[in-house]
């Protein structure tokens, strides 16, 4: 990736970050309690050798290595098309112990329906960003912004009914 998309690398050796290209399940089921702030799963869909990165015992192992504000941000398919896996992922989440959990929505314009989503579950509570950080960032972005946050944490009013939200 580094060879082909130098941009998206450009942040690979911040030594805040610990990049981890391994068995993910693992990983967590091996890690230290509350030894991790954040966990991002990218993966592929969920069959096959992805399928266990959306359980809940791979979420309980999650919740375990979290520390206290922890949180693990998985990516969660089309929600025109995915709603059941998105449901269910979330069922997942709850029951591994996660009380807070937020579905954001953003375009993709490569992937079926071009509208995808990623589902954080929280061990605390996620109403709130760092609005006056995001406002103030000291970089360049391309998409991001705070009004593009804002609007990624907007829920349309199908996925309130379905999972019934306020």
């Amino acid at each position: 990736a580094e060879i082909y998309f130098p941009e998206l690398c450009e942040s690979n050796n911040d030594p805040r970050a610990d990049l981890k290209f391994i068995d993910g399940i693992k990983w967590v089921k091996d890690a230290e309690p509350n030894s991790v702030d954040i966990i991002i799963v990218d993966s592929t869909d969920p069959v096959g050798p992805a399928e266990g990165l959306f359980s809940k015992d791979f979420y309980h192992d999650c919740f375990n290595c979290l520390s206290e504000h922890g949180m693990v941000v998985q990516q969660s398919e089309s929600p025109l098309y995915h709603m059941k896996l998105i449901g269910e992922m979330r069922d997942a989440m709850s029951s591994a112990g996660f009380e807070h959990l937020q579905t954001l929505f953003f375009p993709q314009c490569l992937y079926p329906s071009g509208w995808w989503s990623a589902t954080i579950a929280g061990k605390a509570s996620l109403a709130k960003f760092r609005e006056l950080d995001s406002a103030n960032k000291r970089f360049d972005t391309t998409y991001y912004n705070v009004d593009i946050h804002k609007a990624a944490l907007a829920q349309p009013e199908f996925f309130k009914k379905a999972f019934a939200l306020k």
